[in-house]
């Protein structure tokens, strides 16, 4: 036996039985199943064992869907950052806080083909339902007002900008016609009509062929500053003496989308700051790790030294683990659960260029039975956790199988079996009367044969690695 002071190992509580508690995903009253326990502390090691093995923390609860039996199974999703590449709706997200950022418009288009953000109600009363049972509280920030007071001055002074502005210049037309988003309203001059004056008090009316040469000219003096004659002998040249122009037929990659330069006269700022936060995990550094090290962080997000949103990570051995996000909702225009997760997976490619086995973010569950929840599918590549033999299998593979049933086993293998199994029982860690023990010595003090059969589903469910090396608390 050795002392548990000396090792500080993970430290878990589990909770005989299944649970049973309304689903937060269909609202069946009692249909959502799992087994959980408490974690006093846990390694970031024994908590990546746990999630590749289908458990989820929720604060200091960690809970395991029974999936052949809950009402919505839960599916354990990760996204492979390295070959990620953002979608249409992706960019979308990326090029509305850029526009938003840069010269304070909010696009006002059809957003329906963005994927669908979980709020902070659905994230809670859908894990689990342990409101009643466990003392568990979001630490949540109140969001100010002053964020919706400062946007509604900014539409009003933008109004009224319009409203004595009565033509649009032609660089800003050009700038929204060539960024492919919706655009807001324009005011155009109709001529006048017959038998009517012309308004002396507005400009006249320029020809479209009148407002392109003008552009082009204005363009040509911007690139030569010495002078307009200049420029229009440049513009007479003929094309075969003028440089080609390099247009580079490469997709813009997620790097480049978020970390684009903003002009100095930018009409809002956002700022990132991270904090670690309480969590059950051992923050934990390695020379060899992320220059943060390991744990639990806040990733704040600032908008002009205001807080927005707040995201919640656990930095692992081999991921960033996504577990929370909230957001104001007077900035849900913004898509920021959209925006945070791809944040979030550009975060994971840097980790990645200094500790090369962190490759990997995880998302939490995948729910196909539930449309809410079907957005994680569209961060690919992405694969899907099997519920039986806990092999990651491609997404695109499973979801046929699972537009036929809720349940399904993803390896197509019948002979796969779980491999990191508890082989022996008897080598379980248990924590009881400040003394560890192997399972062996421990059975032999209790009579009980309720004992037997919870720690034995125990091992079951954490596998063989985590049970030698977590203790179970035995009280």
């Amino acid at each position: 036996m050795a002392s548990w002071a000396a090792l500080s190992p993970s430290i878990v509580e589990y909770f005989e039985g299944e649970d049973f508690y309304r689903c937060g995903y269909c609202k069946n009253e009692s249909g959502s199943r799992s087994n959980g326990m408490w974690a006093h502390s846990m390694t970031v090691q024994d908590y990546q064992d746990l999630i590749d093995r289908g458990w989820r923390r929720s604060g200091k609860y960690v809970y395991k869907p029974v999936m052949n039996q809950t009402c919505c199974p839960q599916y354990t999703i990760r996204c492979r950052p390295l070959q990620f590449q953002p979608s249409k709706s992706h960019k979308k997200v990326l090029k509305k806080m850029l526009k938003f950022l840069a010269k304070g418009e909010i696009s006002k288009g059809n957003c329906e083909d963005e994927p669908m953000e979980p709020t902070v109600e659905d994230a809670v009363s859908s894990d689990f339902g342990l409101i009643n049972k466990l003392d568990i509280h979001c630490d949540l920030k109140t969001l100010n007002d002053d964020l919706r007071k400062s946007l509604e001055s900014e539409e009003k002074k933008k109004a009224e900008r319009e409203e004595s502005n009565e033509i649009t210049h032609s660089q800003d037309m050009e700038e929204k016609l060539g960024s492919g988003e919706p655009s807001c309203s324009v005011k155009v001059h109709a001529a006048p009509q017959p038998g009517r004056g012309a308004d002396l008090s507005k400009p006249p009316c320029r020809k479209a062929k009148e407002i392109r040469k003008e552009r082009k000219r204005l363009k040509l003096m911007q690139q030569n500053p010495a002078g307009e004659r200049e420029g229009f002998q440049t513009q007479c040249q003929p094309s075969s003496l003028l440089p080609p122009k390099t247009k580079s037929n490469q997709p813009k990659s997620l790097e480049d989308l978020i970390f684009e330069s903003l002009p100095e006269n930018a009409s809002h700022k956002l700022e990132f700051t991270r904090f670690l936060c309480s969590s059950p995990l051992e923050t934990e550094n390695s020379p060899n790790g992320p220059d943060c090290g390991y744990g639990s962080f806040h990733q704040q997000y600032w908008l002009d030294g205001k807080i927005v949103a707040v995201g919640v990570i656990d930095i692992l051995p081999y991921c960033v683990s996504s577990v929370y996000l909230y957001y104001d909702p007077d900035y849900s225009f913004l898509s920021l659960g959209v925006y945070s997760a791809l944040r979030e997976i550009a975060f994971t490619r840097q980790l990645h260029e200094k500790t090369p086995q962190l490759s990997y973010y995880y998302m939490g569950f995948y729910i196909h039975s539930c449309p809410k929840m079907k957005y994680k599918g569209q961060y690919r590549p992405s694969d899907l956790l099997c519920p039986e033999t806990y092999v990651w299998v491609p997404i695109e593979q499973c979801l046929p199988s699972l537009e036929k049933s809720k349940y399904c086993r993803f390896n197509q293998d019948p002979e796969a079996v779980d491999e990191g199994r508890s082989k022996e029982p008897d080598r379980l860690q248990v924590f009881y009367k400040k003394a560890i023990m192997p399972y062996g010595v421990y059975k032999k003090q209790q009579r009980d044969p309720r004992e037997e059969a919870a720690v034995l589903q125990y091992a079951r469910l954490v596998g063989q690695v985590c049970s030698e090396r977590m203790l179970l608390f035995r009280n």
